[in-house]
């Protein structure tokens, strides 16, 4: 039976392209964007995304305002356009979140194929020292058109350059633990955008919820002043609690959006935790359990 790098090699021959082509097959690359490294996305694909979303998103709520819904669908509709611009900051900012997120999850899937192929012989006598190491590196250069821009190449490839210099297995060892805490890290700042927008998504809501406020007790303070009637002071007061709930409401809208937000990107950074920790149990079955250096 032949391996997965025998398929591999076999494709490149007859389609004379890697199986992984990083520059035909990113996401981003494949839409005329400079693809970001590993699962890092490009932010102004992800923003250009946002707002063709959010144009098409409030192009709904406006047609569908045109046809007689019920009077709690029709204050729903109302909500996102009637309530002053913080609503539209809201739907932009979370359409550009999840427009990030979307792209790291197309992102991840590409990059956890690399893990199907095996680089490494699965031949039972075969060992890794310095002179086939570069079988190794030649096996990722057949599979991926450029093995830098993949996660596990990348930290395969650093490790396999470095064996010249190794006394100790645990030496390989070492080095791909560090590259390890390195991609994690990466990893890690890779959300930081995420993680502002999912910050300043409520702080919106609260800042449409006071502006709300204000306008209704401004309301409020001004018929007091002028009033004499005692019904004209209980109309205002309608008036005022009716503005309340709605200032309320683009606090919800924030609270709703930056919850569903939270999951989607829970969901997607827990797949690419099990990524690495998937890289990891590959290279040390792949490479430190066959790694046999020469005494010196």
């Amino acid at each position: 039976m032949a391996s997965s790098y025998e398929t591999a090699l076999a494709a490149k021959t007859l389609a004379d392209h890697p199986a992984l082509c990083w520059s035909r097959m990113d996401l981003e690359q494949r839409v005329g964007f400079r693809g970001g490294r590993f699962t890092k996305v490009n932010n102004w694909l992800a923003f250009l995304i946002a707002a063709v979303a959010t144009v098409l998103f409030y192009t709904v709520v406006i047609v569908a305002r045109q046809f007689p819904f019920t009077h709690s669908m029709r204050g729903l509709l109302d909500s996102f356009t009637d309530r002053g611009p913080t609503p539209y900051a809201i739907v932009a900012f979370s359409w550009w979140a999840i427009a990030i997120l979307l792209l790291k999850w197309r992102k991840l899937a590409f990059q956890k194929r690399s893990l199907t192929y095996d680089v490494v012989p699965r031949d039972h006598d075969f060992v890794l020292s310095i002179p086939t190491a570069d079988r190794v590196i030649e096996h990722m250069h057949l599979v991926a058109d450029d093995p830098r821009h993949f996660v596990l190449y990348n930290r395969m490839m650093i490790a396999l350059s470095n064996m010249k210099n190794l006394g100790r297995v645990a030496d390989l060892d070492e080095i791909l633990r560090s590259q390890g805490e390195h991609d994690e890290s990466s990893m890690e700042t890779s959300y930081s955008l995420v993680r502002g927008l999912l910050w300043a998504i409520p702080v919106l809501g609260f800042i449409g919820t006071v502006l709300g406020l204000s306008e209704a007790i401004g309301g409020f303070s001004n018929v007091l002043t002028t009033a004499t009637d005692i019904s004209l002071v209980l109309d205002a007061l309608k008036v005022v609690t009716a503005g309340l709930a709605t200032a309320f409401e683009t606090t919800l809208q924030a609270l709703v959006a930056a919850l569903g937000i939270q999951m989607l990107l829970t969901f997607i950074k827990k797949g690419e935790e099990e990524f690495l920790d998937q890289c990891s149990d590959y290279c040390m079955r792949r490479l430190v359990s066959r790694l046999r250096l020469s005494p010196t």
